[in-house]
């Protein structure tokens, strides 16, 4: 997946949680910015651990302030996951 599919996928999840218009949820925008409290942080971040069928760990989830820390974690999420497929492969 490229790294503007994720960003996209992403931003969709972020507007449908927050019932938000998609046009105001932009890579570089903050939650604050986006009227996100920490509640509605982590309903998000429940919505794209189900989404990408991964888990976010409580330390990398205190330190998410925008979209692109959404994007750039589950990034290296997967990575961490296609790393381990292939270990035990």
């Amino acid at each position: 997946m490229s790294n503007q599919e994720l960003t996209d996928r992403v931003r969709r999840i972020i507007a449908a949680t927050q019932h938000v218009p998609p046009d105001k949820v932009t890579a570089e925008a903050t939650f604050q910015e986006l009227g996100i409290d920490s509640l509605d942080g982590i309903n998000i971040l429940f919505a794209v651990e189900s989404e990408f069928n991964i888990n976010i760990p409580d330390d990398a989830a205190q330190n998410i302030k925008s979209v692109r820390d959404v994007v750039e974690g589950i990034a290296k999420l997967l990575d961490a996951q296609g790393d381990q497929a292939a270990v035990q492969a």
